[in-house]
């Protein structure tokens, strides 16, 4: 599924005007003389060269040891119109689609190990006559070296407006490799959002909007890996592609000051809910988290952390997980005087039992909670604090350089459209 967005709907629109690309079922026209008879040789004259011309620069020709993610690189000039054939040794047609810039068509799924294929490329000039670029190429075996690679969420999952995208690696790539592999990382928004990836460790990289998901938001990413070279004699393993669903806009705000949360839902507040937060020795950490797990029962043991003398073991009801560390949203119903007035819990966000049950019946993991005024701030990786840093500071995480959004482009004919898949 393609990924567009308002940054590339005007150059997906330009791209359309200046390079109509489709992909033939049948075979390609030829260049050259003889191939094509117009109006001005009815009389059997031989063709007027082409004013457009096309080469492929990869596959080369005859190339053996292919990767199966191998895109078809072809470069043109005067062309109008560009067609771009892909078949498989019994003629078959391969589906696919034309990169953003238009110098490049990539196959919509990972070619088959060790089979032969031929690229015909066919561009026409304002003249009307077609020049035509072939390659054959043949795949390379199955490699042994295969790394997994893996979405934290599951197609169809109903997700909270500040949900990042999620993908995992089964080992490091190098940092040579992200742009490559990011490149064919895309992210469908349904209405359109600008986003971004961003590389959170070698093994880890996320994706989120500039601004949260907008509420109902239909969300589709896909990385299209099957086959990349990715270090080391290492190939991705499969192709990926997750559909999602946003759900509505639930926002909690809690203050230290007043020890209370506000709960809204597409900009109304639902409910004001008294707290107890981490007292002095154990703070809570100010800033914005993500639910990122949800436990209607469990058990907090923390003997091995903080020892016999400090740890303690206790039943937890209507656990919501917003960091690493151990910071959870729960009830706690020994705390329920203190909720309101005074902070007790040891960094988690203290509610009772029935605020815990009406919270947990209403939250979505990826859901955002902004905590204010406390002695300590959220430590950047504890947890998905990818909302807890500016934009700015985003984009820097990402293996190829950000290009905003395109304000002026307006088109109701281009939707959804690619996002930046910088």
């Amino acid at each position: 599924m393609r990924v567009r967005d308002q940054r590339n709907r005007r150059r997906g629109v330009l791209a359309a005007g200046l390079l109509a690309v489709t992909l033939a079922l049948t075979s390609a026209c030829t260049g050259g003389k003889g191939g094509h008879k117009g109006p001005g040789w009815q009389d059997g004259a031989d063709q007027p060269a082409a004013k457009a011309s096309v080469s492929i620069s990869e596959p080369a020709a005859d190339a053996k040891d292919v990767p199966a993610s191998a895109a078809i690189a072809f470069a043109t000039e005067q062309a109008e119109d560009v067609t771009v054939e892909l078949t498989d040794a019994d003629g078959a047609a391969v589906e696919g689609d034309l990169a953003a810039d238009g110098s490049s068509w990539l196959p919509s799924k990972a070619l088959t190990y060790g089979a032969s294929y031929t690229a015909t490329v066919t561009a026409t000039g304002d003249d009307g006559l077609p020049a035509t670029a072939t390659s054959a190429f043949t795949v390379m075996e199955k490699p042994d070296k295969q790394v997994r690679i893996s979405s934290f969420l599951g197609d169809d999952q109903t997700v909270g407006v500040a949900m990042p995208l999620i993908v995992k690696f089964g080992r490091d790539i190098p940092e040579k490799y992200r742009a490559d592999l990011q490149r064919r990382m895309t992210v469908t928004s349904e209405p359109a959002q600008e986003g971004i990836w961003h590389w959170v460790s070698p093994t880890e990289v996320r994706y989120r909007p500039k601004e949260f998901w907008q509420a109902g938001s239909k969300v589709s990413y896909r990385v299209q890996a099957g086959g990349l070279p990715l270090g080391d004699g290492w190939y991705g393993r499969a192709d990926l592609s997750v559909d999602i669903k946003v759900g509505p806009k639930l926002v909690m705000t809690v203050e230290n000051r007043t020890k209370r949360m506000t709960v809204t839902r597409d900009g109304e507040t639902l409910k004001t809910i008294p707290v107890s937060l981490g007292k002095k020795s154990t703070p809570s950490s100010s800033g914005t988290m993500v639910v990122m797990e949800k436990l209607r029962k469990t058990v907090f043991d923390t003997y091995d952390e903080l020892g016999p003398d400090d740890g303690y073991r206790t039943k937890i009801d209507y656990a919501q997980r917003l960091t690493w560390g151990g910071e959870f949203i729960h009830a706690a119903p020994w705390s329920e005087g203190q909720q309101g007035t005074t902070n007790v819990s040891h960094g988690c966000v203290n509610v009772s039992m029935a605020n815990g049950a009406w919270l947990f019946n209403n939250t979505k993991v990826g859901d955002p909670i902004v905590v204010k005024g406390t002695e300590r701030k959220l430590q950047l990786g504890n947890g998905w604090t990818d909302w807890n840093m500016s934009w700015e500071e985003y984009v820097k995480g990402s293996a190829l350089p950000y290009e905003p959004a395109d304000p002026e482009v307006t088109d109701p004919d281009v939707t959804p459209s690619e996002t930046p898949i910088a």
